[in-house]
């Protein structure tokens, strides 16, 4: 089976992780957020894997920067603020 670059990375193995716990978490919430906060989490900590890998993808520096690092942060945040909520 074929190994994508970003599947080599710590990272994105821990960005999965991270997906797979809130998932978990997100479980425990109240029937009535499923199409709300639930749904909005879980999208998001999906979002920060996913940024990472289209990253990987690019061809240039500057777009993998923005994809590897911005995008994935960006998600990052958004999962800490809902967490937060």
């Amino acid at each position: 089976m074929h190994v994508y670059s970003f599947e080599k990375l710590e990272v994105w193995k821990e960005a999965t992780q991270l997906a797979v716990k809130t998932y978990k978490v997100t479980d425990l919430y109240p029937s009535e957020e499923k199409f709300g906060l639930i749904s909005q989490t879980r999208r998001c900590s999906v979002s920060v894997s996913s940024n990472i890998a289209e990253g990987t993808a690019r061809l240039t520096n500057k777009d993998k920067a923005l994809f590897f690092m911005t995008m994935a942060y960006s998600s990052a945040l958004e999962l800490l603020n809902q967490a937060i909520i």
